[in-house]
């Protein structure tokens, strides 16, 4: 029986991002993935909003990403929000496929020596005091330390473990195709009494692309050329000779969030732990972010540097994040209904979303910007993500998001050098001493009180911010990265 600290059951974008956190902090893992290769049919979610690509820049490959997305300044809300004032290096959203975005992590991961045992999926498992007994379905059984579930909406690790997924039943389902035409379609969006349509040119150019909102909500059947005629005539009076297609799916309004995100040494992330309609292309983003709060807590908990309650956390901050995108992508649902009030209540949604205070707001929101973890009273940026400041210090220039891609935490004092002592923890945390002159800004807040230190988690969000004292540092520094090495 093969043996590693992790396995993680899913190899899309929160399954990679979380592996290759876990290699970065040296801990065995392996990705159980059923596809044969990391190609992708279809190109499924469309874009990395805001925080992912400044999660990826903390990583060091946020250009791998750059290189091949296009930039747009706007984050959809019902209508657009204009983000280009954002206090970010990364004040957009970078419009790339799933595929690619996919292709590049593998790339990442794969560099990091993660093994991927590809075209197999576990099918069973059994925990115990120590660890998981992981079945596969070629017969093969693997133990592990730990388990993670980022096998999608589906996840049969969360029904395996007995967690419950409540939530709301689907009300709409839609039609997503790429297909080849026999003939020029009606190129752009449509709206009329069954809700919104599109139909646009596939990546490459050759077929078309159609998004189509059905008459009826159907979720049980697999959808089938048939299905996207009948739906493109019931909207555009021809089906186009549609013809050959690349992919088929249907997707709905079902909105559903694991009760728990961990039992015991089971744990989920991305699609496993929240479903939701793909408004504002939240879920993919939301994924890959729950794993980057996950990996490092899980990496010192399988090393023994922490307590298994460090794990705790994990739940306690990524569930309200995703609660919070459930409930603001069923609020855009209910605004595209095509029926009188509705859009007259969306005109009023439009006249307040114009105005600045509640376009920050949302649009910090729908970014990932604005996330804030309770880590209890205090300075404003306490639980919030660190600002990627350009710092002085007296090897030269240094970004914040450079000192972050290792995901080791760091001690950044912006006070008198050498006026730390973190010797019991100085094999985990990097202290740094900078200068830096500015505004301290954030998204949504504005300008806040600029500190003397902050304590800055690998996942890049503030654990402790100082004043001229050390009050509160040894105990964040346990809490966070487990209790001081003895002498």
């Amino acid at each position: 029986m093969n043996e590693h600290a992790v396995v993680i059951a899913g190899g899309g974008p929160t399954g990679l991002m979380l592996a290759g956190e876990l290699a970065l902090a040296g801990v065995d893992v392996a990705i159980v993935e059923r596809r044969t290769s990391q190609d992708l049919v279809g190109s499924r979610a469309g874009g990395l909003h805001a925080r992912t690509i400044e999660v990826l820049d903390q990583r060091g490959i946020a250009d791998r990403f750059l290189s091949q997305g296009q930039r747009h300044r706007v984050v959809h809300f019902h209508i657009p929000l204009d983000i280009s004032d954002f206090p970010t290096r990364h004040n957009y959203v970078l419009g790339l496929w799933q595929n690619h975005i996919e292709r590049i992590l593998a790339g990442w991961v794969d560099e990091l020596s993660v093994p991927i045992l590809r075209g197999r999926e576990v099918t069973g498992f059994a925990q115990d005091d120590t660890g998981v007994d992981v079945e596969l379905s070629d017969g093969q059984r693997l133990r592990a330390k730990y388990l993670v579930g980022c096998d999608g909406g589906r996840s049969l690790i969360r029904k395996t473990a007995g967690i419950e997924f409540p939530g709301w039943d689907p009300t709409t389902s839609w039609l997503i195709a790429e297909v080849e035409v026999s003939e020029e379609p009606a190129w752009g969006f449509r709206n009329d009494a069954l809700g919104i349509h599109a139909l646009g040119k596939s990546e490459d150019g050759r077929r078309m692309r159609a998004v189509l909102t059905e008459s009826q909500v159907r979720r049980a059947s697999e959808p089938t050329l048939r299905d996207v005629s009948e739906a493109l005539i019931a909207v555009y009076g021809t089906d186009y000779g549609i013809h050959s297609p690349a992919w088929i799916s249907r997707f709905t309004d079902m909105t559903r969030q694991a009760a728990a995100y961990r039992d015991r040494r089971v744990l989920l992330a991305g699609d496993a732990a929240h479903v939701h309609p793909p408004m504002g292309g939240q879920g993919l983003n939301i994924g890959v972010q729950d794993a980057v709060n996950l990996g490092w807590k899980l990496a010192q908990v399988v090393k023994r540097t922490s307590p298994e309650s460090l794990l705790d956390t994990y739940h306690a901050e990524r569930h309200p994040v995703a609660a919070r995108a459930l409930r603001n992508t069923m609020a855009q649902v209910a605004i595209r209904r095509p029926d009188d009030r509705t859009k007259a209540l969306g005109d009023y949604v439009s006249t307040l979303l114009s105005m600045d205070e509640p376009r920050k707001r949302l649009a910090a929101e729908m970014s990932g910007l604005d996330v804030h973890y309770d880590l209890g009273k205090g300075h404003p940026l306490l639980g919030r993500r660190m600002p990627d400041l350009d710092l002085v210090t007296a090897n030269g220039p240094l970004r914040v998001f450079t000192l972050l891609h290792h995901a080791r935490p760091v001690l950044l004092n912006l006070g008198e050098p050498g006026g730390f002592d973190i010797t019991p923890w100085a094999e985990r945390v990097q202290l740094i001493d900078a200068q830096y002159v500015g505004t301290w800004e954030l998204p949504a807040i504005g300008a806040v009180t600029a500190p003397t230190a902050v304590l800055v988690r690998p996942d890049g969000y503030v654990a402790w911010v100082g004043d001229l004292t050390q009050v509160g540092l040894a105990d964040a520094l346990t809490t966070w990265f487990g209790p001081p090495a003895a002498a």
